[in-house]
C-alpha cells in the first residue's frame, strides 16, 4: 500500500495517506525515534518510486507497508489471510 501524502504535524506526528486514500495521524517515534532526531524531521519526503517514507536525504526509510500495518494495527497473522 503506497504511501501517496503526509503532513509533519509536530513531533514525531505525521499525518499519513495512503494509495487507498485511508489517512490517519500516527506517531512514528518508535520506528524512527533512534534514527532521526527530532531536529531532522523537515527532512521528511515521499520516494515517488517506492511509495516509502524517507528522511535524511533516503539514509532513513520506512517502507509503505511497515507504516501501512503500524498506522492501522495490522497483525502478522491478518496480514497473511489477507
Amino acid at each position: 500500500m503506497k504511501l501517496v501524502k503526509f503532513k509533519h504535524n509536530s513531533d514525531y506526528i505525521f499525518t499519513l495517506t495512503f494509495k487507498n486514500k485511508q489517512s490517519k495521524d500516527v506517531d512514528l517515534y518508535d520506528l524512527i525515534g533512534q534514527y532521526v532526531p527530532k531536529k531532522n524531521l523537515e527532512t521528511a519526503q515521499i520516494n515517488s518510486d517506492w511509495g516509502c517514507l524517507e528522511f535524511n536525504g533516503g539514509t532513513v526509510d520506512i517502507e509503505p507497508q511497515t507504516l501501512y500495518n503500524y498506522s492501522f494495527g495490522v497483525k502478522q497473522a491478518e496480514r497473511e489471510v489477507a
